[in-house]
């Protein structure tokens, strides 16, 4: 059975040369094509395609407003293309917010080094997210631009905060909808003090990690680190969006950090992130991405660190992601007594990377992801 799939984007040679390549696919039909986002709009309701591609930047309509509007109409799967630049990153991160699904650089020529890779990265990408679980716009507060007595509110909330669960809960950020049954019928690991927190995911991660870090209270007592699979530039201004969201400190990692409590670092796009022993603390290696990795950054690597550092005393998170990066990771974590949580199938966009992990047998807990961030509260001394 072909992926049908409508093209929205305002260059004619764009929608024919993402015509060309996915139609040769013998997998893929494109069933309509648009040339701003009030006809793609129009043509999602009367096509009902299984995908749709969306430009950022159109007249008329532009992609962010157009995948609002789908979203609320019908939700279905999109890819979103964008520039690699500062500027295309926060665009492409309010389009996931708004529901798209993945993003693509728009320059073909930074996807893929040939014409046969630029191929398989297109179809394989577009029949993957097909499989996806569309979102409606998340329910997360606007990032509000950083002050410096916000700041100095932050730094201060991180000294002398300790917040119940209830207090928690009740912050703006958090949803109110009740603990799903998933995650009340599931066998609860025992509070436990941790070196290190980790937090890998791929598609649908950006806004994932939106939800579950934005609960956190700033006093939260164990470091985090985060592997989110993203270009070198868009990590910046993903730090960035966390940070002004969230209670914690969200800033990407530079080589020589020390982990503290109250700090998620994120591994910077296009490289390696490891975390050594020193002396009882956790401090950051950047390594030069290796080209013989598929992922850069990768969870493997990420993990497979704390796990040799801080064996049995790491917690390991897998969230919504494509393909199984994380598994092996988790696998080291728990050869060492650490303690491995999922996402659930339901709130998964993809269910790649918690599903490898699940059904290898390495999750202590499988949650709901609208639960991970309280757990993470209950859970962690």
């Amino acid at each position: 059975m072909t992926v049908s799939v409508l093209v929205v984007d305002d260059s004619g040679f764009f929608r024919k040369r993402l015509t060309e390549i996915l139609t040769a696919s013998g997998q893929i039909t494109v069933v309509g094509v648009a040339t701003n986002g009030r006809e793609g709009v129009e043509l999602a309701e009367k096509l009902k395609p299984d995908v749709i591609t969306m430009d950022y930047e159109m007249p008329v309509m532009d992609g962010i407003s157009a995948v609002r509007e789908i979203m609320a109409k019908q939700a279905t799967p999109v890819l979103m293309f964008s520039s690699l630049t500062y500027e295309g990153a926060r665009v492409t991160l309010d389009a996931l917010e708004a529901g798209a699904v993945d993003f693509l650089p728009k320059n073909f020529e930074e996807i893929a080094r040939d014409t046969s890779q630029l191929q398989n990265v297109l179809i394989n990408r577009v029949l993957d997210i097909a499989k996806s679980q569309p979102r409606a716009r998340a329910t997360i507060a606007p990032a509000k631009p950083a002050t410096a007595a916000s700041v100095q509110r932050k730094d201060v909330a991180a000294r002398t905060e300790r917040p119940s669960l209830r207090a928690a809960a009740n912050t703006p950020h958090q949803a109110t909808a009740p603990a799903s049954p998933a995650r009340r019928n599931a066998k609860k690991t025992p509070a436990r003090q941790y070196s290190a927190v980790g937090i890998g995911t791929s598609t649908g991660g950006p806004v994932a990690l939106q939800k579950v870090l934005s609960v956190l209270p700033a006093s939260f007592p164990a470091p985090i680190v985060l592997v989110q699979h993203m270009p070198a530039s868009f990590t910046p201004a993903f730090a960035e969006r966390l940070n002004k969201l969230c209670k914690i400190e969200v800033r990407q990692a530079e080589d020589g950090d020390f982990l503290q409590p109250g700090l998620a670092l994120l591994a910077p796009g296009g490289k390696q992130m490891m975390i050594e022993n020193r002396g009882g603390r956790g401090r950051v290696r950047i390594l030069p991405g290796d080209e013989r990795l598929n992922y850069r950054p990768c969870v493997d690597v990420t993990f497979g660190s704390l796990a040799r550092s801080f064996p049995g005393k790491t917690l390991g998170v897998i969230l919504t992601g494509m393909g199984a990066d994380g598994r092996e990771g988790c696998r080291m974590m728990k050869q060492g007594g650490a303690v491995v949580w999922s996402q659930d199938e339901e709130t998964s966009v993809i269910y790649g990377m918690p599903m490898a992990v699940a059904t290898a047998g390495l999750s202590d807990e499988v949650l709901p992801l609208n639960d991970v961030g309280l757990r993470l509260i209950e859970g962690v001394s």
